[in-house]
């Protein structure tokens, strides 16, 4: 089932326990966001969802050493981000598929991780679209349980769900 993106807003609305606390020590696994910067509440959403779960969320925007201006150190940084990253999650939305830098984060990341640890969360909108579904042969999902709301892995073409700790 994908994650309706009404979901993600409510999840960017709950407080988030400790805003600056990015302690690898406490969360089990570290990701890495690839999403459109037009799509900021569904990210947040997501980043919350899934520290509540145990993973440490990567958003290039909240990186205090990212250039005002997407550049050459843009993209030195978020290479190093991926390689030292646990798994890399596609946000699946309107605004990322047409984006010119999510198509070359997620080549990358295809480049240098293991296929098992590139994950894509497809969306659906309000209006029923649903996005990101080209890509579900290639690579894990994330799905939302039908009960309870938890986040669970599935391993491409798999209908069984894995825990975040099985990742």
């Amino acid at each position: 089932m994908t994650i309706a993106q009404y979901d993600l807003r409510n999840a960017a609305a709950r407080n988030f326990f400790a805003k600056n606390q990015r302690s690898r020590g406490y969360l089990q696994k570290a990701g890495f966001l690839c999403h459109s910067h037009k799509d900021r509440e569904l990210a947040l959403g997501l980043q919350q969802w899934l520290k509540e779960q145990g993973m440490d969320l990567y958003i290039d925007w909240q990186d205090a050493s990212m250039p005002e201006s997407p550049d050459a150190t843009t993209a030195a940084r978020i290479r190093t981000v991926i390689r030292g990253s646990d798994v890399f999650l596609f946000l699946a939305t309107s605004n990322s598929m047409g984006s010119r830098w999510c198509p070359w984060e997620l080549g990358f990341a295809d480049g240098v991780m293991r296929n098992e640890q590139i994950a894509v969360i497809a969306t659906r909108d309000a209006s029923g679209n649903h996005y990101g579904n080209e890509y579900l042969q290639l690579y894990r999902r994330i799905d939302q349980a039908a009960v309870g709301g938890s986040l669970y892995w599935y391993q491409k073409g798999s209908q069984s769900p894995q825990t975040l700790a099985s990742f």
